[in-house]
């Protein structure tokens, strides 16, 4: 317990020590509310300007007022080629043309000498794919003469011929691959049956078996020869040879039939049977020459025709420009024909030998 002295004024010690710690100092009063307060080195108004405050911070580059006018901003760009405004008028690019189909047969200055004699001279033609041409004349014009060279069966004097573009008489090979042929004199294998024969001019030309066999059945059914297929080729008649040897000359589809006199010794039905099959071959891209006396004939299955005379080409055009007004048995007559003869010196076949 605390007590004093006896004048009242030191202090006496208790019986517990006082503590030797030294007394804390006085804490600064603290100023009235309202005055200002020092200034400070953190404060706003004593703080110097940041590079990133808004008054002093310099203009950048990437701001608004001061970036510079880009490319790509619409008041500075500058016209391009794919604007619709700036856009250059192109030129309408046309497409390249088609090359031209060459002619499917090309006769040029075709001459064929036997000695002194000119059985063909200088004749030039040329047939588009798809024609169906007739080549009349009288006998011994040349007709005969001139298919044989065509078919590379006889060696032209000179002169050029080229089937679909090829030359028969440089490559043979490839041209007869497009070649079917109906000669004049015909020599068949006649000791074959007509199934056989078809069949195996099919394998020569290069078909499968399959092939071969179907198409033997399709072309017998075609030239209403089924009934004779098993039958020995030299056992038919005249008409049944032609018919199948037409069908050979077709079995491996070539795109160029050449015929000599296709319808000599055909009666009447399946004449019309071979004229329906060769219109149909035509149309469908096919083209077929061939030989006729009968001009009715050409004049009505032919689109095309031409006319030699003494180993001369003296017409060829369409059947209605080479006959004009009149039938081409007239027109015919008046080109190659040589007029009437007179028969009075034959004054004596009016009398009867009894």
């Amino acid at each position: 317990m605390a007590t004093t002295d006896d004048d009242g004024t030191a202090p006496r010690p208790s019986g517990r020590p006082q503590s030797s710690r030294p007394a804390k100092p006085a804490r600064p009063a603290k100023p009235a509310a309202g005055t200002r307060k020092p200034a400070s080195p953190k404060s706003g108004t004593a703080k110097p300007a940041s590079p990133r405050s808004g008054t002093a911070k310099p203009a950048n580059p990437r701001s608004g007022a001061a970036k510079p006018a880009s490319p790509r901003s619409g008041a500075a760009k500058p016209a391009s080629p794919r604007s619709g405004a700036a856009k250059p008028a192109s030129a309408t690019v046309e497409p390249p043309a088609a090359p031209a189909e060459p002619p499917i047969l090309e006769v040029v200055d075709l001459v064929k000498r036997f000695g002194d004699v000119a059985a063909v001279d200088g004749v030039s033609f040329a047939l588009q794919p798809g024609t169906f041409t007739g080549i009349v004349g009288v006998n011994g014009a040349g007709k005969t003469t001139t298919l044989s060279m065509i078919t590379g069966l006889l060696r032209p004097t000179s002169g050029v011929i080229r089937v679909a573009g090829i030359d028969v008489w440089a490559d043979p090979a490839s041209a007869k691959r497009r070649i079917g042929v109906l000669p004049d004199r015909l020599h068949l294998f006649d000791r074959l049956t007509g199934a056989q024969l078809l069949y195996f001019t099919g394998i020569l030309h290069g078909l499968d078996r399959a092939t071969a066999l179907a198409r033997t059945d399709e072309l017998a059914s075609a030239f209403r020869v089924e009934h004779a297929m098993g039958r020995l080729v030299t056992d038919y008649s005249s008409g049944m040879v032609k018919k199948v040897a037409l069908a050979a000359a077709l079995v491996h589809a070539p795109r160029l039939l050449v015929l000599d006199e296709p319808f000599e010794s055909v009666d009447p039905v399946s004449a019309m049977t071979v004229a329906q099959i060769l219109r149909d071959f035509a149309a469908a891209g096919g083209s077929v020459v061939l030989s006729s006396h009968s001009m009715e004939l050409v004049q009505r299955i032919c689109d095309h025709v031409l006319v030699i005379a003494d180993g001369r080409l003296i017409a060829d055009g369409s059947v209605d420009e080479v006959r004009g007004d009149r039938s081409l048995q007239e027109r015919f007559v008046d080109l190659a024909g040589p007029g009437a003869e007179s028969i009075a010196e034959l004054s004596w076949l009016h009398r009867f030998s009894d």
